[in-house]
């Protein structure tokens, strides 16, 4: 009988299918088909590289098997399985069989990818992977608007129409977009993932579109695909993807959103819910919204039509005369932020660059011991209850 040995998954249900993990891979362990992204348990040698740079912690998944799952059945599953029956203290050795040092890689891991996500309780149960890169979805285009009034900015609202399509798409998920063409090696080009700017029932109640939020980026394959697009132009499109990063249906829980640049798409997507569902009259809605300038900061102009008592905005400028981040307001608000934190029905939203997440951190950190708190252990509970969830690229 063969002794019990740690292997390496991925999550497929949380994964959004960016590829980022298998681009990283310094040993080519993790591959992927038109359906899932897989990890190769005869070369993985657990050096953790992969860990870190998943937006969704989706990578960090482990069972303890007497024999590997193969890259067969890991391509046909549509969620993890369960911990094989082995022993409790089998499973629980296996688990546990890290020396010290990829233990700490492992922490510092965690911290990184925002720990493993959790969706909110009274989340609507997510579609996940209905179309793929073998049978991506054709939409077309029907509008392409500029969001950002500075010249070197250019970030648009994209609005694409399924036509008699289904597409169920959650506020929080992502759609991966497939630029024409193939890359170097002759192969099809990667989706890229974007999270959807739109509610649930459509950019307009009950049309079968989706939008999207798309930054210019220099020398940005899809991005300057997408960006140039007309309307009517057909585009193929992979997903939905993401299973954690969702609103929560209860109209009791508060948001706490955080975000920068193009990561208030989702965010954007919830305020419309709300305001569609609640009548407007939601009043739990936070958000610190960070941008360079007034004039490269997406939806500005309907931000300002979007009543308080809906969503109490703060948005702030790390470009313009009064120097500011969102960690920043953060902690010149920290009375209101502690108020949320200390409220059991807030969920915390955090979205943007990679780079934000150190100082929000350390705003949250401050602010939680102001109020007699460790934020790691609070910060971790409220990860485990679906109540915080972090998506930054």
């Amino acid at each position: 009988m063969n002794a019990p040995l740690k292997q390496h998954l991925i999550d497929p249900e949380i994964c959004i299918r960016c590829y980022t993990c298998e681009m990283t891979c310094p040993i080519n362990a993790i591959e992927h088909d038109d359906n899932n992204v897989v990890v190769n348990a005869d070369l993985c040698n657990f050096c953790m590289d992969c860990i870190p740079v998943c937006p969704t912690g989706s990578i960090d998944e482990w069972r303890v098997v007497k024999t590997p799952y193969s890259l067969e059945s890991q391509y046909g599953w549509e969620e993890l399985p369960e911990q094989e029956d082995i022993g409790q203290n089998e499973a629980e050795t296996g688990l546990e069989a890290l020396d010290d040092a990829m233990a700490a890689l492992l922490a510092e891991a965690h911290k990184g990818a925002g720990g493993k996500a959790t969706a909110p309780a009274s989340a609507a149960k997510p579609t996940i992977n209905m179309y793929n890169l073998g049978k991506p979805a054709i939409a077309k285009v029907q509008g392409n608007y500029r969001l950002t009034k500075d010249e070197s900015h250019d970030v648009r609202h994209i609005i694409l129409d399924l036509g008699a399509l289904p597409f169920p798409v959650l506020e929080g998920q992502s759609v991966g977009v497939i630029p024409p063409g193939e890359d170097t090696d002759g192969k099809p080009h990667l989706p890229r993932l974007y999270s959807v700017s739109s509610p649930r029932d459509g950019e307009r109640p009950n049309f079968n579109n989706v939008s999207l939020m798309v930054k210019r980026e220099e020398n940005g394959l899809c991005s300057n695909y997408i960006c140039d697009l007309e309307k009517d132009a057909e585009v193929k499109i992979t997903g939905p993807f993401g299973a954690t990063f969702l609103l929560p249906d209860d109209p009791d829980a508060r948001l706490l959103m955080i975000c920068t640049g193009t990561g208030s798409a989702p965010m954007r997507a919830f305020t419309m819910r709300r305001q569609r569902t609640l009548d407007g009259k939601s009043g739990g809605m936070v958000m610190f919204f960070g941008a360079r300038t007034q004039d490269t900061l997406p939806y500005f102009g309907p931000l300002s039509k979007v009543p308080q008592d809906l969503l109490e905005q703060h948005l702030v400028y790390s470009r313009e005369a009064e120097k500011e981040y969102v960690q920043d307001r953060m902690t010149a608000e920290q009375d209101r932020v502690a108020e949320l934190l200390n409220d059991p029905k807030t969920h915390i939203y955090i979205c943007g660059l990679r780079g934000m997440e150190e100082g929000v951190e350390k705003a949250f950190t401050n602010i939680a011991e102001s109020m007699g708190e460790q934020w790691v252990s609070l910060r971790d509970a409220m990860r485990e209850e679906g109540r915080y969830h972090v998506e930054t690229y």
